[in-house]
């Protein structure tokens, strides 16, 4: 729509468009309701249909509950669409739950009977329709609460003269007791069941005491170690704590002790089983329930106010307040407390200590609910058996229980303000509490449970009460907002946070905080840590408690991400406080290096490189020395780090490696923090720790490897720019010598990991130190950089040797007639030739294509290069060079492996592009119209689907095409199934472009030629290229050259396919070169016979897959090209082809072969003989056309039955008269 077209604000659009949004909540019924409708009514139909079922189960809605009841109670239903239905229901249940979902049953006393004959007449044991039995149980429960005495239901239950009938109380008890034992859901439905039915006023008189018999009769024999003893256990269970639970305290209180005995003798706390643990602890605080008097304890404490709009308006004068309702109390408060009472608070006490978090939940739950009714001294001597939990010589999991107790008994009011001074300091210190178990760590549920308290608290008390905590909860929480390990406890400290912000309204700097942390912010750890930190750190109250936090708790973390982030937040928090990060944190940290603790010791040398950088970075900002913040007693400390390491051998073991990768980055912090120790004899010894970690690469684990190269060469520059410089530009002559020659020895290491080491090393020296070196240097670069047969497979050290002669020539930079100092053109082609040579690097081993990481360097490489060129000596790039660079680089933006293809294609679009624009680039008009500088950013190169459409088009620029269709063809013919796609539909859409250009076809076939040419026999290319040609043949892309006769394209490549697949045993070579071969039958004249000579010659291959194989493309082409055998052969020919069995044995098969041969008018292939002077004796051969032999002059035919043969493949040197292979010297002949 046009922007004139758009309708005015308050028009009639916006004024329909808000009409419907308020009607929106109004609506009588959802969109699809006519379509569910008609669902539920074809469900008589569809029910005996199991996939029309289930696809009626899928779309079903809940509001149609009203139309299943119908079938339901439609006697004419049949069974299956009854239980059809109650599946239905069921999933109504699931998702609504059944507490809600049961009262929308029909509950007459009319449906008393129906429901309980429908239920009496399941099969228990039919595990199909469990949802049927237990809806039905739902259902039975709520009309069993009918206002009728169920007898009135009874009528004559004489019947007939001596036969009873059972009453309805008792049927309805029966059924109850048998689905309590049952193993499918019907389980809990009969509790509920039970509840409903044993509680009524008219049964609970008659049948109370023999089901509660019955119960404890089946506990009591039931044991927890069998499956059934736990299915039996689980069904009375329930069925007791729902009866205690929904039961009038009168009617269950005479029960209630014995029960409690019965269950100590359970012993359900030893069982394995969570739920028959959770179920005890239920209804042994029912039970406790059921002793004490139902009241509302009058010391209890009651917050009045909690309206959020006035906690939040600080200034209004006036606060309403609202008075909370108290039940009267019945009694004293020191009535007596029965004597099972204290056995029930004790179980919950070690209910809140069990291991499952389920079972600790409800029994927290039971301590609020039990100390609710206590006496104020009773509930008091509670509060502080849960207090007791936070002992350091408890387990997480009586952590855990203990903060879910103290939030039931906060939220609840009993816990009084009086006891605050106890609780809150244990909840600050579950805030943090956190135990290490072996690799990983336990404590976030304590933790989580910690915010969930002072989340209560807030709801719970006065802003006056908590006052005196605020700062301690404030800070805490925010700790635990930006500083926890896990997501879940941060969003908990930031809801926590904000419930007092809102509720309280005392938190200082409240509603920023919450600004910079709300629930989302908090979901990213280095967010949290790096950003949202520094932002917090910036409201002095959080400060100091903020950096306590990450010295004490986080710097000694277990987890190793947690140190680093700790420490880059301490750099980040350093200018916030200096003077206290300087004095008491530093000296602190430089205390910790010295632990004997490996994560401490860590973590500490990381503080300390960290928060002295950025110490440096503050002083730097002032003008000042980085010394005038550090004591000199830290300065010291700071130089004795790494010897008081090297005296303890710190540096080896297991832990080698991480004091290694903080040492090398506390070397790199120091040398840019210019701290004065040039000419110190500890830059000795950290020069020994850079070099010695370079040369024990190989010792490092894989993981690790990398970081800490990265960590030493990092170190390396930073030491060798601050220290080794004699004056600006210059370098201590000495310490150059000595140490370029040692890392140029050290490039020749038989050791892959060293040689990547040093050759990073010799790439970070800074200019000054390459000076008078740098053809030496590159030298050794270019010596590493190529392949050689005994380092063949070290593709890494060649991919770093590559990244590090780009890395000097973009430090030295260029500069005319300087060899030894610039890249120059004296030096400059023999850098191309090495990243030009590497771009050929296609090295594999177990990981891959491991070269793909040279050739990803090199291109890189050749990119740096030319554009520094470009910037400052463009002449220097020569034409023939630019072509090379952009030729091989467009090439690997044709290859299969999307992330090198997306990288080649980044370095092409960047070269093309560049201001100022790179000389001598091939085609450069061209190139700007296919590849316009708009477009740079909105292909995504990586997708196949984008890439090929617009590499292919690079085939009609001559200078382009070799190399790029070079690339194509393994891409074509690869195995990922989107490259193939593809890569595919764009060669042919290209080809398909040329067919009406005869001489762009002929030069593309020219070019296809030639890259076969130069790829024979290397299966890298060889192989997909076969695959290429299959595809480009079965297409008709060359059916302009198979109109001519023996045209030289096709003689070519069937030379080329035939030397190809000489003596090949690779199969996939083989049966590619078959289907090449089938594909050139399409030709005319004798590259026809050629291709059908071939074909026959591999019916008799010695591989019986090969065999078949060509018999049935053989077969495929036949039938494909008519005009291959006349119409009165044809059908023998395709009888042959398919009949014989081509995998038996050769000589067999050979005959059919041979009347194939005969059908289809090329010659039969003959047996070649070979004779070895040991071996004289054989029966198998190979077959050539001809079998001749040499005399002198002349040829002699030998009697096939006298030759011996040799083992070879059929089909190989067989067209060439007098060829070596066929040759047999005169006296063997003779022996013959």
């Amino acid at each position: 729509m046009a922007l004139g077209d758009a309708p005015a604000a308050g028009g009639p659009d916006e004024e329909a468009e808000d009409d419907a949004l308020a009607r929106g909540a109004a609506l009588e019924a959802f969109g699809e309701s006519a379509e569910t409708r008609a669902l539920l009514g074809r469900l008589r139909e569809v029910h005996g249909d199991r996939a029309a079922r289930e696809l009626a189960e899928e779309r079903f809605r809940e509001w149609m509950m009203n139309l299943l009841l119908d079938m339901v109670q439609d006697k004419t239903s049949p069974t299956a669409l009854v239980h059809l239905a109650f599946k239905f229901l069921y999933i109504i249940t699931k998702v609504r739950g059944y507490k809600i979902f049961v009262r929308l049953f029909p509950h007459e006393v009319a449906d008393v009977e129906p429901v309980l004959d429908m239920v009496a007449g399941q099969d228990p044991k039919d595990h199909q329709t469990w949802e049927t039995r237990y809806m039905l149980l739902l259902w039975l429960s709520v009309t069993c609460l009918i206002p009728f005495d169920l007898s009135r239901l009874d009528g004559n239950l004489l019947t007939q003269p001596g036969q009873a009938r059972m009453s309805i109380m008792d049927r309805i008890l029966q059924i109850a007791e048998s689905y309590l034992v049952v193993s499918d859901k019907a389980r809990d439905a009969a509790a509920v069941l039970v509840s409903r039915f044993i509680t009524r006023p008219d049964v609970k008189q008659q049948k109370m005491a023999g089901f509660l018999d019955w119960s404890l009769c089946t506990l009591a024999r039931s044991s927890f170690q069998t499956l059934e003893g736990v299915i039996a256990m689980d069904g009375t269970l329930q069925a007791l704590a729902q009866i205690f639970k929904h039961g009038k305290r009168e009617d269950c209180l005479p029960y209630a002790a014995t029960v409690l005995q019965c269950l100590d003798g359970c012993r359900l706390p030893e069982s394995s089983q969570t739920l028959l643990r959770k179920l005890g602890v239920k209804l042994v605080q029912r039970l406790g329930l059921t002793f004490l008097k139902p009241k509302v304890a009058a010391w209890r404490y009651q917050r009045g106010c909690r309206s959020l709009a006035v906690n939040l308006q600080h200034g209004a004068p006036h606060r309403p307040q609202q008075q909370a309702f108290l039940a009267p109390s019945h009694g004293h408060e020191d009535d007596d407390v029965p004597e099972g009472v204290e056995s029930v608070i004790e179980q919950l006490l070690v209910g809140l200590k069990d291991k499952d978090t389920v079972v600790r939940w409800s029994a927290a739950k039971g301590i609020g609910r039990m100390a609710g009714r206590l006496p104020k001294e009773l509930a008091d001597d509670v509060v502080g058996s849960v207090l007791d939990c936070f002992s350091f010589q408890e387990t997480d999991k009586a952590w855990h229980g203990g903060c879910l107790a103290l939030a039931e008994l906060g939220r609840r009011g009993l816990l009084l303000p009086s006891r605050l001074a106890e609780a809150v300091p244990v909840i600050l210190k579950a805030l943090t509490y956190e135990e290490k178990r072996g690799a990983c760590s336990v404590g976030a549920n304590v933790r989580d449970a910690a915010c969930y308290v002072c989340w209560s608290f807030a709801r719970a008390y006065e802003p006056q009460e908590l006052t005196p905590f605020v700062p301690a909860i404030s800070s805490a929480l925010v700790i635990a907002t930006v500083f926890d390990r896990n997501v879940n406890c941060r969003r908990a400290a930031s809801a926590a946070f904000q419930e007092n912000v809102g509720r309280q309204g005392t938190f200082p700097h409240g509603i920023d905080i919450l600004t910079a942390a709300d629930y989302f912010a908090v979901g990213n750890r280095s967010n949290c840590f790096l950003v949202i930190s520094v932002f917090i750190a910036g409201f002095p109250e959080y400060t100091q408690p903020m950096i306590d936090h990450l010295v004490t708790m986080k710097i000694n973390h277990w987890d190793g991400v947690i140190r680093e982030l700790a420490a880059k937040a301490l750099a980040n928090l350093a200018p916030r406080a200096p003077e206290y990060s300087a004095t008491h944190v530093f000296l602190r940290l430089l205390s910790m290096t010295r632990s004997p603790d490996l994560h401490t010791r860590h973590g500490a040398v990381l503080a300390c490189a960290e928060v002295a950088y950025a110490l440096h970075g503050l002083a730097a900002r002032e003008g000042r020395p980085v010394t005038d913040y550090l004591e000199e007693k830290a300065v010291q400390g700071l130089r004795q780090v790494h010897q008081q390491l090297c005296e303890r051998q710190l540096y080896r073991g297991l832990g080698g490696e991480l004091m290694r990768q903080a040492v090398c980055l506390l070397i790199e912090n120091l040398s840019l923090s210019k701290m004065p120790f040039k000419g110190d004899t500890i830059i000795d010894g950290w020069q020994w720790l850079i070099d010695d970690t370079l040369r024990s690469l190989h010792l490092i684990s894989s993981h690790a490897r990398q970081q800490l190269k990265d960590a030493a060469v990092s170190a390396l520059a930073a030491l060798c720019s601050e220290y080794y410089v004699q004056e600006p530009g210059r370098a201590d002559p000495a310490v150059q010598e000595g140490l370029v020659s040692r890392y140029l020895a050290e490039l020749q290491s038989p050791e892959e990991m060293t040689r990547c080491g040093f050759s990073a090393a010799l790439g970070a020296l800074p200019g000054f130190l390459l000076k008078g070196r740098l053809q030496q240097v590159l030298a050794g670069l270019r010596a590493v950089a190529r392949t050689s047969p005994q380092d063949v497979s070290f593709a890494e050290s060649r991919r770093d040797a590559l990244k590090a002669m780009a890395r000097i020539c973009r430090t030295v930079g260029v500069k005319a007639g300087a060899p030894d100092e610039a890249v120059c053109k004296e030096n400059v082609s023999q850098v191309y030739g090495a990243l030009l040579g590497c771009l050929g690097d296609y090295t594999t081993d177990s990981r891959g294509d491991v070269g793909a990481w040279v050739r990803e360097a090199a291109m890189t490489g050749l990119m740096d290069l030319t554009l520094l060129l470009g910037r400052s000596q463009p002449e220097l790039i020569e034409p023939h060079v630019c072509e090379q660079v952009m030729c091989r680089v467009a090439q690997q933006a044709s290859e299969k492996i999307d992330r090198f293809r997306a990288h080649a294609a980044g370095v092409f679009l960047t070269l093309l592009h560049c201001d100022p624009p790179t000389p001598h680039v091939p085609h450069r008009a061209e190139l700007e119209r296919l590849f316009p500088r708009c477009d740079v950013a909105s292909v995504n190169w990586n997708a196949p689907s984008q890439a090929f459409p617009r590499v292919t088009q690079l085939l009609g620029l001559p200078a382009y095409r070799y190399h790029v269709l070079l690339g194509l063809v393994v891409s074509v013919g690869g195995l990922t199934e989107s490259t193939v796609r593809h890569s595919t539909q764009s060669l042919f859409a290209y080809m398909k472009g040329i067919q009406g250009d005869p001489r762009a076809l002929e030069s593309f076939g020219g070019t296809l030629l030639q890259v076969f040419e130069d790829n024979l026999l290397n299966d890298r290319v060889s192989v997909p290229l076969l695959r290429t040609l299959d595809q480009m043949l079965a297409n008709g892309c060359f059916e302009v050259l198979a109109a001519e006769e023996d045209h030289p394209f096709c003689v070519k490549l069937l030379a080329l396919c035939k030397e190809e697949i000489k003596r090949s045993k690779d199969i996939q070579k083989l049966q590619s070169g078959i289907a090449v071969f089938c594909g050139m039958v399409q030709f005319c004249g004798a590259v026809r016979r050629q291709a059908l000579l071939q074909l026959c010659l591999l019916l008799c291959h010695p591989f019986p897959l090969i065999r078949k194989s060509t018999a049935s493309r053989a077969y495929e082409t036949v039938l494909t090209y008519s005009d291959v055998v006349g119409a009165e052969a044809l059908d023998e020919v395709l009888a042959v082809l398919s009949d014989t069995a081509w995998d038996a044995k050769l000589p067999g098969v050979r005959a059919q072969r041979n009347r194939l041969c005969d059908l289809l008018g090329v010659p039969r292939p003959q047996l070649v003989p070979k004779v070895t002077p040991r071996r004289r004796h054989s029966t198998q051969g190979r077959e050539a056309p001809a079998l001749p032999v040499a005399l002198s002059s002349r040829m002699f035919r030998v009697p096939q039955s006298h030759c011996r043969p040799f083992l070879g493949v059929e089909g190989k040197n067989q067209g060439v008269w007098g060829s070596p292979h066929n040759l047999i010297p005169f006296k063997k002949i003779l022996r013959i």
